[in-house]
């Protein structure tokens, strides 16, 4: 059993495009194995261990994630650290900060809030650049109607008809806290499109796809082939219908973790 003496939270960002998600998987590259074979590296081979707060799927982006760092010795230097760490990290991964937590902390259980951005923009073929962190619909959306389609899932809902193949076993009944699309003045750079949205949700946790699958319901009701009604039956309890459109990974953003 790995003895953990030491404790660090350490937050980092990446652009997902070219991983296979976060979760380590064999013979493919993910954001957790450049992340210890980069430690593995500055440690020399000293024992360490570490665990990431949530998994990200592929090409999936992360503004600020985090992961907690268990060591047998402590980090004396932790700007020296986050330097040595920084310098060796591939170029579409970097660490933010780091500071020591102690034994009671746990980054899977602790509370938390995560907030996640999905970016997009509609109504032509824009710049291949903006691949890496924009879907792009060709079709024009009415955004208005998205943004009132957004609203309805705010609150405590059954979110099955949102979890991608989900069972009769799940634990469906969520709350969501914000989800609202608002203009995209995060993100810019001189080959976006003029204007760009983004949807922001943020809640406590979230089942797998389901702010794809959310993004999905609304990029239909934005082209006119479903309507609110239809977003607030999926909502019930009683719901059988199956969210049949994942929207793109390449637009999703893990945006900010907050640690209670």
């Amino acid at each position: 059993m790995f003895n953990k003496k030491y404790y660090y939270l350490i937050k980092v960002q990446y652009l997902g495009y070219r991983f296979h998600g976060w979760q380590k998987q064999p013979k493919i590259k993910t954001v957790h194995l450049m992340i210890d074979r980069t430690l593995n590296f500055i440690f020399e081979g000293k024992r360490f261990k570490t665990l990431g707060s949530g998994r990200t799927d592929a090409m999936v982006s992360a503004q600020e994630a985090a992961f907690e760092l268990f060591v047998y010795e402590p980090l004396e230097d932790l700007k020296g650290f986050l330097a040595l760490f920084n310098h060796n990290l591939p170029q579409d991964i970097r660490a933010l900060s780091v500071r020591e937590v102690d034994e009671n902390f746990n980054i899977i259980n602790h509370a938390k809030i995560k907030e996640y951005l999905y970016v997009f923009a509609h109504g032509g073929k824009y710049h291949p650049f903006c691949a890496p962190i924009m879907t792009t619909i060709l079709e024009e959306l009415d955004v208005e109607l998205m943004k009132q389609g957004a609203k309805l899932f705010e609150g405590c809902h059954n979110y099955k008809t949102y979890c991608y193949k989900a069972t009769n076993n799940g634990i469906y009944d969520r709350e969501i806290l914000t989800c609202e699309i608002v203009e995209n003045t995060l993100f810019t750079a001189n080959f976006f499109p003029e204007t760009s949205y983004m949807l922001r949700v943020r809640g406590q946790g979230f089942m797998r796809n389901q702010i794809r699958l959310m993004m999905g319901a609304l990029i239909k009701l934005g082209r006119g082939d479903i309507s609110l009604e239809y977003i607030k039956a999926t909502l019930k309890p009683e719901s059988t219908e199956v969210m049949d459109y994942i929207a793109p990974a390449s637009g999703l953003i893990l945006n900010d973790i907050e640690f209670q």
